[in-house]
């Protein structure tokens, strides 16, 4: 891939697939070390392939060497770091097996550890705001101690976040929901459909539709008058950060009508409070969150070109040359989200004009992949040697260099232990001709 590709990923999700004891789905729950220890396997590649590919060209005369092939195997490596794995110190050894192993950036995001709940069809689960901070923090810490040059990626999953894990954070106040409707609590709720067996998603949903679920801002507007509310909103703008006591205090004073409005009510089975995603919200904690890193990330899983295109101006907004990320998932529906066929085939230039730099598909490690392993199996069984000579050996062995990678060490360069083996058989390790 480092012919055509200017970096190369290694994700945490399929660490978690291949490289654990127990595979599963992405939990984020394998071991700290368990992605240093890939990009480490992978850095130590590469090396070999900088070195076979190096001492291949020096056995050939200069003259030659113009036509030889001269790729850059060393591409930067990109590595999930995912939630930092537990404490701040856990999250900083890390960051130093990381340094230690070869990797040029990694991210790290705000999603709540044990509790990354998305790929089973529940919405993800963040932390406050200053804890996201504390950990992109101790990582800056980190590379600074060692003098490292390795880049942060700032990843933020807010959007499409269904719950967060506190309210300790005034700044997360504002997308906080909460129950409009006097209730018994979501927690009884949940526990009552479960012993009588009956669906938990769709008690919960029950229950949030009679509960009215809204921020404290929407059920503000829900029982004002058009003039307070204009009014309740004129004196929230003239804070930078409102609390939820603060936003009462306003209500008080501007809306005639008391406006109810319980937190607590709607916490989940687990104590997370229910939040609202929004792009504005993913905004703020990107801003906050830039000083702290070199590249900013927000995972969209849905391909809404309007949401798209607004996180990455407003921050720009700010700041001017900010550069991004941006990865696919493997089930994104672009057809439903109303992508014509020629909007699809130019997202990714598209994309780049709002200054992502980096775009990354690691879902293909599984889809395609196992594809073509699939279309391989079926081939080998349906015709055989024939088959492999016809689909795979022929084209392989006819490309230059050859595919499969176990040429001749006059052809392809080796370790250095190969050499000596040939010198043994009695062969020249030195072709013809001048060489330097």
């Amino acid at each position: 891939m480092a012919k055509h590709q200017q970096t190369v990923y290694v994700s945490g999700a399929l660490c978690g697939f291949s490289e654990v004891a127990l595979p599963g789905m992405d939990h984020a729950d394998y071991p700290w070390d368990t992605v240093p220890k890939v990009v480490s396997k992978i850095f130590k590649s590469q090396l070999w392939h900088d070195q076979r590919q190096r001492q291949y060209r020096l056995r050939h005369p200069i003259e030659q060497r113009e036509k030889l092939e001269n790729w850059d195997y060393m591409a930067p490596i990109v590595a999930d770091g995912d939630m930092g794995f537990g404490s701040l110190t856990s999250t900083m050894k890390m960051a130093r097996e990381f340094v230690d192993a070869g990797v040029a950036m990694i991210h790290i995001d705000d999603l709540a550890i044990g509790m990354k709940k998305f790929t089973v069809g529940q919405g993800r689960t963040i932390v406050p705001t200053q804890e996201y901070l504390d950990r992109l923090t101790a990582v800056r810490m980190q590379f600074d101690v060692m003098g490292a040059e390795t880049l942060l990626l700032c990843r933020c999953d807010t959007d499409h976040a269904e719950f967060i894990t506190s309210v300790v954070d005034e700044r997360d106040h504002e997308y906080v929901q909460g129950a409009t409707k006097k209730m018994e609590p979501l927690q009884k709720c949940l526990a009552a459909a479960q012993m009588g067996g009956e669906d938990l998603k769709a008690a919960r949903d029950e229950w949030k539709a009679k509960a009215g679920i809204k921020t404290f801002d929407e059920a503000v507007e829900a029982v004002a008058a058009k003039e307070e509310f204009a009014a309740y909103k004129a004196e929230l703008s003239k804070r930078q950060v409102a609390s939820l006591s603060d936003r009462r205090d306003i209500a008080s004073k501007t809306v005639k009508q008391d406006v109810f409005f319980d937190w607590e009510l709607s916490r989940s089975a687990m104590g997370q409070y229910m939040i609202k995603s929004c792009v504005k919200g993913i905004v703020e904690r990107a801003i906050a969150a830039a000083p702290l890193g070199d590249v900013t990330w927000a995972r969209m899983d849905s391909p809404n070109w309007d949401d798209i295109v607004e996180f990455h101006t407003e921050v720009r907004k700010v700041y001017p040359d900010r550069l991004f990320a941006f990865g696919y998932t493997g089930d994104y529906d672009f057809a439903k989200a109303g992508f014509s066929d020629d909007q699809v085939k130019s997202l990714h230039l598209d994309l780049a004009k709002l200054g992502i730099v980096w775009q990354v598909q690691p879902i293909w490690s599984l889809q395609g992949l196992n594809m073509v392993t699939e279309q391989f199996a079926k081939m080998w069984q349906d015709q055989g040697i024939a088959g492999y000579l016809k689909s795979v050996q022929s084209p392989a062995l006819s490309s230059k260099p050859i595919t499969d990678g176990f040429e001749k060490l006059s052809y392809c360069g080796g370790y250095l232990a190969d050499a000596f083996f040939e010198t043994v058989a009695g062969e020249s390790i030195v072709d013809k001709g001048k060489t330097a």
